[in-house]
């Protein structure tokens, strides 16, 4: 199954939607239209399993943050894996991102990544400012995040360190840390 949704994703990233058939991913994953449809019983179940599995590696890679020694070091962590996953495949996140815009999509995927949960989490941390409704401000980080990094794919932003210390900047400065 990994190597039939690895086979999606590179066929999205060479040639976009309009290739993308559940045909095309067989012969590009070197299986037969059988054993695709084995695990994917259509195009949009292998497009719904390729977005879970881009966030489920997202949400690996934001776990890590929680680990870190402060709170201004979690931060960056979790922005540093939203730019990972924007600009480490940026066709393929483009792609998914516009799809992700789809009501259908979303209800297929939960609507939930639960990136603002992680990011409460952060928030919560005694070593960051108080928030006077810190649910609302990890609410908020989640969907800033998410606007300048989809703006950044959608642009065609290659300069990761640039994009985030555009985010640090914008985050800090919501919760009112100063720069360092």
């Amino acid at each position: 199954m990994a190597s039939i949704l690895e086979a999606a994703a590179q066929l999205l990233e060479a040639q976009g939607f309009a290739a993308f058939n559940t045909n095309a991913v067989a012969e590009r994953a070197g299986v037969s239209i059988g054993s695709l449809y084995q695990y994917f019983p259509g195009k949009d179940a292998l497009l719904i399993a390729l977005m879970r599995r881009e966030k489920e590696r997202f949400h690996d890679d934001v776990l890590a943050a929680l680990a870190a020694p402060t709170g201004r070091e979690s931060l960056e962590h979790l922005i540093g894996a939203a730019v990972r996953q924007q600009l480490g495949r940026p066709e393929l996140a483009r792609l998914l991102d516009v799809e992700e815009e789809r009501p259908e999509t979303r209800e297929a995927l939960d609507g939930n990544s639960g990136f603002a949960r992680l990011i409460l989490q952060i928030l919560l941390r005694s070593d960051l400012p108080p928030q006077p409704d810190v649910e609302v401000a990890a609410d908020d980080l989640g969907q800033l995040v998410r606007a300048l990094t989809d703006a950044a794919g959608a642009r065609g932003d290659t300069d990761a360190a640039a994009l985030q210390r555009r985010l640090c900047a914008a985050v800090f400065g919501y919760l009112g840390i100063a720069r360092m």
